[in-house]
């Protein structure tokens, strides 16, 4: 299990995977949102894929004003730490108002993740 993600979230990222794997144009709401808090990065995650619990899938957005969606891992977050030393977050207040690709479109736009 990964801290960063709780398991009732783990459970909803799988099925996203499973589904997506079904349906090629699934847009499923992100289910969890992780941050740092001293840097700038955040990432917002709508999928595990079900052949590789590591990777994770969803909006990525290091700060650097060109967020993109693609895969992430899981094991590399849990080792990141920001600019003062301090790991990855999950926002417990987090909740999806749309579907991933509204959040992609409008991050794109603006250069970073909007929520």
């Amino acid at each position: 299990m990964n801290a960063l993600i709780a398991d009732e979230q783990r459970f909803l990222l799988l099925a996203n995977g499973r589904e997506s794997l079904q349906n090629p144009d699934f847009d499923p709401a992100p289910v969890v949102k992780l941050f740092t808090p001293d840097a700038g990065a955040t990432w917002l995650l709508t999928e595990i894929d079900p052949d590789d619990d590591d990777h994770a899938f969803g909006l990525c957005d290091l700060g650097l004003g060109m967020p993109e969606l693609g895969w992430v891992s899981l094991q590399e977050l849990s080792t990141v730490r920001g600019r003062l030393g301090l790991p990855i977050e999950r926002d417990l207040h987090f909740c999806a108002e749309k579907r991933l690709s509204a959040y992609a479109r409008e991050a794109r736009l603006a250069g970073r993740i909007i929520v």
